[in-house]
């Protein structure tokens, strides 16, 4: 049986999940389908393979860097000083970018670090370019 789900995620970030009771698939499609790196802080990200994590398949992801808040910016400094991590140059912190994008795109940090290096180092680019193009 087919479905497709409309819901937001915690971040305010529309999602449409499909797929299959069966094989638990997921895929998030762009609510903007023009959505490109850098453009209007929304990253799409198409996979070249489905990715899988915790029975879960991801074909397309949306990072909506733009809808993040200082309240989140604080909140990754916070989480990485408590695991001993700090981030001198989050545009140069692949740890800073990588939870930035998890918060982002609605998932967890450890969703983005069980990626393929390929798929990890285009999101995490992402967000560094945002923080760029932000004047951070």
């Amino acid at each position: 049986m087919n479905e497709n789900i409309k819901s937001m995620n915690m971040e305010g970030a529309e999602l449409t999940i499909k797929g299959e009771n069966t094989d638990n698939q997921v895929e998030t499609s762009a609510v903007n389908k023009n959505a490109t790196e850098g453009e209007n802080g929304v990253y799409v990200h198409k996979f070249k393979k489905p990715f899988e994590f915790e029975g879960k398949k991801f074909e397309t992801l949306n990072f909506y860097f733009d809808r993040l808040t200082g309240k989140d910016m604080i909140s990754i400094e916070t989480e990485m000083q408590e695991m001993g991590e700090y981030a001198l140059a989050p545009e140069i912190s692949r740890g800073f970018q990588c939870r930035m994008a998890a918060k982002a795109g609605g998932i967890g940090a450890d969703v983005l670090e069980s990626m393929p290096l390929v798929e990890f180092n285009k999101i995490t680019n992402a967000a560094r370019n945002f923080l760029i193009s932000s004047g951070y």
